[in-house]
């Protein structure tokens, strides 16, 4: 799997945990590889995969690793938002929104593999992509000011 599918399954799957206890995240990242795969119509007829979570071992425990450390770091991830994030701390955020900036924010200061202006050129692709309208200009806001 490339990385950009990897970065967007890391999203969902962080974003899917964002609705469950603590003690049962874990399984529901289980559970997230045994989804159906999902398509859509588009306009013109055709069949558009929205989702497929198959995976093999390797990536899937890579993206478990990875979600697991982006929770760890969760509090702290959301302090620094807090700290540049003028009127729309992460209490008020959506949660695709504030999911996408976790994401990023960790791969920007944990992940050296991944340099800053592509942790937030793909953050701003993830907003394009599951958020509204103005989320691409908010997240690109808010990590321009964190690097």
């Amino acid at each position: 799997m490339n990385r950009k599918r990897l970065r967007e399954h890391c999203f969902k799957m962080l974003f899917c945990t964002g609705f469950y206890r603590e003690e049962e995240k874990a399984e529901q990242m289980d559970m997230y590889f045994e989804e159906p795969a999902e398509e859509e119509t588009l306009q013109d007829g055709t069949e558009e995969v929205v989702h497929n979570p198959q995976a093999d071992v390797q990536d899937m425990v890579y993206l478990k690793d990875k979600v697991g450390k982006v929770l760890e770091k969760a509090e702290e991830l959301d302090n620094a938002i807090n700290a540049v994030a003028e009127g729309w701390k992460t209490g008020r955020m959506g949660r695709v929104e504030l999911t996408i900036l976790r994401l990023a924010l960790f791969e920007m200061r944990y992940d050296d593999t991944v340099p800053p202006k592509v942790a937030i050129n793909e953050a701003v692709e993830l907003a394009k992509k599951f958020g509204g309208n103005d989320s691409p200009a908010f997240v690109n806001g808010i990590l321009a000011k964190l690097v």
